[in-house]
């Protein structure tokens, strides 16, 4: 093994995962005459929301993607939000929806969600498109359990008999990712804040996947020598710099494989989105001339 890990490069895997999803855009054009088309609701004025759609609108723009932002105020009625979405349904010039969360305290986010089209959503959170995937039949998946599935085919690592540990069980990361690591025939251990012996789980994992908020909660002697570790946290230190889950510097001294925090899952988040957009553009549009 080598003195340290291998760095899994997510803002280069996430620029090959861009530049396919151009050529298909360019392939949508050619034979529809049209380009995906993605709406993205964003309810009031929380600034890492208002960040998080810049990016993306940017990354649509790049990419020959049409995208709309609905902003709405915080004060949005539930009946108005939930006009806007039927109207995102009908619209056969919309093929994906986005709602930006969190939303306002008093708009319950997954009876939103669930007013999605399910072949509309691009953020994988609609009930049918969750039950699919624990069926291990999916359509449209999570966008950072998908990313985080390609950084780890990216290092090599078979996940066929592997032993898996995810740290986390939120329905957003920690949940579907554990799902497509069994749908990939690994053995998988989800851990939570309530799990006895954290840490001698964690030196199990062939795979390793933090996905908690706590930073630098994984230490180096959580790891096992060689895993792949792959830290999906964004933490804002006191001194304003960021942190993932993992503490990147121990983690590097033990690991085969990890992903730095920033240029990780971050970006390849950004690049599934844009993916699952065009995925669903291409499923409605065939769907569509089939008719």
């Amino acid at each position: 093994m080598a003195d340290r890990a291998r760095i899994i490069d997510g803002k280069a895997l996430a620029a090959a995962v861009r530049r396919q999803v151009a050529q298909r855009v360019s392939q949508l054009q050619e034979r529809y005459g049209t380009v995906p088309g993605l709406s993205v609701i964003l309810v009031g004025d929380d600034p890492a929301s208002a960040i998080y759609v810049r990016n993306k609108r940017r990354a649509c723009e790049e990419l020959g993607i049409r995208s709309r932002v609905h902003h709405l105020p915080a004060q949005t009625r539930a009946s108005e939000l939930a006009e806007l979405i039927d109207r995102c349904n009908a619209d056969p010039q919309v093929h994906g929806i986005l709602l930006q969360l969190p939303l306002p305290a008093h708009l319950e986010a997954d009876d939103f969600l669930a007013r999605i089209d399910p072949r509309k959503d691009v953020d994988g959170f609609h009930p049918v498109n969750m039950g699919r995937l624990l069926q291990g039949r999916p359509y449209l998946v999570p966008c950072t359990p998908a990313g985080i599935l390609h950084l780890i085919d990216a290092t090599g690592v078979e996940l066929q008999g592997r032993r898996a540990v995810v740290i986390g069980r939120s329905n957003i990361v920690g949940k579907p990712t554990a799902l497509l690591l069994l749908g990939r025939h690994a053995t998988v251990t989800v851990c939570h804040s309530r799990t006895r012996d954290l840490a001698g789980v964690c030196r199990e994992a062939d795979v390793l996947v933090a996905a908690v908020g706590r930073a630098r909660l994984v230490r180096g002697d959580w790891i096992k020598p060689g895993a792949v570790v792959i830290d999906v946290g964004i933490n804002r230190l006191p001194d304003g710099s960021l942190a993932g889950d993992v503490d990147f510097d121990a983690a590097s001294r033990v690991a085969g494989h990890v992903t730095p925090v920033p240029g990780g899952v971050g970006p390849m988040t950004v690049a599934m989105l844009m993916a699952n957009a065009v995925t669903a553009a291409e499923r409605l549009l065939e769907a569509t001339d089939g008719a």
